[in-house]
């Protein structure tokens, strides 16, 4: 007998993973949430789900799915509602995955409050949380994880991340938020927002940091201990940046393993620093990892007299297929079944599988939830991990809020065993 797990948010993004959800072999139940009627009748109506869904398993509020006797309940709303509802689901006796970020308002001590709440909770009801936090799971970071486990890095030196998204891009950020406050719930956040702007918080995109930090923080094993930023201010008037105090924001931390961070969120600078707009680069002692590039050298501990027979740097170019951490057998057979709806399993055989959203990401997120739930043990992506990335966030905005002061970085220590 399989898991059980509730989809609440049946957007774009909740469409994206409905279907991996619902094929994955630990799964033998669904059910669908959205406070759009329209939605729910749209998965509802969908053959694809015939197999593991039951029309009673339909509900268009959070409180009545709550109630229902699901596993897992997974969380794709409006980023303000993403902490809250979470807490909600914990303490209904379910565990929950939550859509990033942990949550997305403009005042830093709320922001923490919520991830000392989200702590609390997973503590006193022992449930999991996790973050679908997508660069965990891009190739990169799954290389250089198993690089760093084999000691192949040497001693962290230093990292840098970037999540470079221009307002304007081709993910058009002002076309998002519109069709985000076209909703219900969208358009509940307009005068909660308005409250905010009165008292003087202000946000930035520092408050979004989970795709540029979380590579060097889960490869390294490390977390921030104080922070040093700056932040540029839009000065165009633009009506897109008139809630936030920074329309780009730049972070340099220090870390527990003593490595240095450079960390930059950009929302009104079109272009990337490397070669992907949410990438992330580490370098370190005897190895270092700069995307899809591994260098490395054979380096003595300690020099030769003859120095002309030290080894040079090498270099090697990888391929995400290099990358990837493989996925169980059945779990990609059921996987590719996504993908190719409507082939039968010998045919199946021939296609190879090629993991796709967010740089492959979803069916790895999904898995990872998935097998938590199904064999009782903590997410990757826990809601320790979680926060550590959420309060690197909040304290570089504090820093540049405070023209670059030093801010120390709160943090609520290891996931226990």
């Amino acid at each position: 007998m399989g898991i059980s797990i509730g989809l609440v948010g049946l957007g774009s993004f909740g469409s994206a993973f409905a279907p991996l959800f619902k094929n994955h072999p630990a799964v033998s139940r669904i059910g669908f949430c959205d406070r759009e009627p329209n939605l729910v009748e749209k998965f509802a109506g969908d053959p694809f789900y015939a197999d593991k869904f039951n029309q009673n398993d339909c509900y268009t509020s959070l409180d009545e799915m709550c109630k229902a006797d699901f596993d897992a309940i997974v969380v794709i709303t409006q980023p303000w509602l993403h902490a809250p509802q979470c807490i909600q689901v914990l303490e209904s006796g379910k565990h929950v995955y939550s859509a990033v970020p942990i949550i997305s308002i403009p005042d830093n001590n709320e922001i923490l409050d919520w991830c000392d709440k989200l702590v609390a909770a997973v503590k006193k009801t022992g449930f999991n949380y996790m973050l679908g936090e997508t660069t965990f799971y891009r190739p990169a970071a799954m290389y250089c994880r198993r690089q760093a486990a084999a000691g192949a890095f040497g001693d962290f030196v230093y990292a840098e991340g970037e999540y470079m998204h221009d307002v304007d891009s081709g993910c058009n950020l002002r076309q998002v938020s519109r069709q985000r406050q076209s909703s219900t719930s969208g358009k509940e956040w307009s005068p909660i927002l308005e409250k905010y702007i009165e008292r003087g918080i202000l946000g930035g995109p520092m408050h979004y940091p989970t795709h540029s930090v979380s590579g060097p923080v889960c490869v390294m094993n490390a977390h921030a201990l104080h922070v040093n930023a700056y932040g540029y201010r839009n000065n165009n008037n633009d009506p897109y940046f008139r809630s936030q105090a920074f329309s780009n924001e730049m972070a340099l931390f220090k870390m527990s393993n003593g490595a240095v961070v450079r960390i930059v969120e950009g929302r009104e600078m079109p272009g990337v620093m490397g070669n992907e707009s949410e990438t992330f680069r580490i370098f370190g002692t005897i190895g270092s990892f700069s995307e899809h590039r591994w260098f490395s050298i054979d380096r003595p501990q300690m020099p030769p007299a003859d120095i002309d027979n030290i080894p040079k740097p090498k270099r090697v170019d990888l391929t995400a297929k290099e990358m990837f951490d493989p996925l169980p057998p059945e779990v990609e057979h059921a996987f590719k079944q996504v993908a190719n709806r409507g082939k039968s399993d010998a045919e199946l055989l021939s296609i190879d599988f090629n993991p796709t959203g967010h740089g492959g990401s979803h069916p790895y997120l999904v898995h990872e939830f998935v097998d938590s739930v199904a064999t009782g043990r903590q997410p990757a992506i826990n809601i320790w991990e979680a926060s550590r990335y959420m309060a690197m966030g909040v304290a570089a905005h504090e820093s540049a809020l405070r023209d670059g002061e030093t801010v120390k970085v709160a943090d609520w220590g290891d996931a226990p065993l």
